[in-house]
């Protein structure tokens, strides 16, 4: 996958996938109005939870990053045990500027503390997996996959601070209720689950901003069916990651050479399908590629 160093082909940040029909009223706007502050953030804060409660669903996951006037964007759709705590998506890279395909769609599977990735090119042999600790990345695989993490997106919300109520919509053909705020890293990687912890750590310190805003949307049993996070991290153009680099996360903050500037990046979630059976195997260890990843 392509990383924070080449901004054409970079992980990109998500653009919001789907439509949304919103639906105004004045109930709506009573029921907005009802609403405590404080159980609005409840609501936002017992989401990862409700994941975890539900099982499994399926994900569709989109990011768009700008820079320096380039706009891409990364799709991926997969399926997720929130249980387990593993996922399988298949993320489509976006083509490059002259309009051929650069990549086949490399499949990912997200598991505690690692990314596998299958198709990443750039020397591995098409039978190898490349794992990846999320530890390792200076922003926890929030986005140097090219997808967040379905379960990190809403651990994230774990950390929620300055939550409205905004209103009712419809997404998908389901009824929504639409939260925003902004996620104070430190204190969603404080209280992540043991599991996501680490990863969320990382992140905290990476990203050029500690408070990320978000938008959610949670259906009458309180699931999120559409996240949306908007992160900021600082580019460092000699710089490479684990997905066309040497596996060390997203860039240095550093200034080890290169030119530095901030990269605004979008990663939409988007959930359906609860209760999906999802047989997911993490890659034996004869699988895993064992050689040196092509630095750009």
């Amino acid at each position: 996958m392509v990383q924070h160093g080449r901004a054409a082909r970079a992980v990109a940040a998500a653009a919001a996938v789907g439509v949304m029909g919103l639906t105004t009223g004045c109930s709506a706007a009573a029921e907005a109005d009802n609403e405590s502050p404080a159980d609005s953030a409840a609501a936002v804060h017992d989401a990862a939870d409700r994941l975890v409660r539900e099982g499994s669903s399926k994900a569709r996951t989109s990011m768009e990053m700008a820079s320096g006037g380039t706009r891409v964007t990364i799709r991926g759709e997969g399926v997720y045990d929130y249980r387990a705590r593993v996922g399988q998506l298949k993320v489509v890279l976006p083509q490059d500027p002259s309009g051929a395909e650069e990549h086949r769609p490399i499949t990912e599977l997200l598991a505690p503390g690692a990314l596998y990735m299958k198709n990443r090119g750039a020397g591995v042999p098409a039978d190898k997996w490349v794992r990846v600790e999320t530890a390792s990345m200076s922003d926890g695989n929030l986005v140097t996959g090219g997808a967040t993490d379905p379960l990190a997106a809403a651990e994230l919300l774990r950390g929620a601070r300055k939550v409205t109520y905004v209103g009712e919509s419809e997404l998908a053909g389901t009824d929504v209720r639409h939260y925003r705020g902004t996620v104070d890293m430190a204190a969603a990687a404080h209280a992540a689950s043991p599991a996501g912890r680490p990863a969320l750590t990382a992140a905290a310190k990476g990203f050029a901003k500690d408070q990320v805003p978000f938008d959610v949307y949670l259906d009458d049993e309180g699931r999120i069916r559409k996240v949306r996070h908007r992160f900021s991290f600082v580019n460092t153009t000699k710089v490479t990651t684990a997905v066309k680099g040497n596996g060390k996360g997203n860039g240095k903050r550093n200034g080890q050479g290169g030119k530095r500037d901030v990269v605004d990046v979008a990663s939409t979630t988007l959930l359906y399908g609860f209760g999906v059976t999802a047989n997911i195997e993490l890659p034996d260890t004869k699988d895993i590629f064992a050689g040196k990843i092509a630095v750009n």
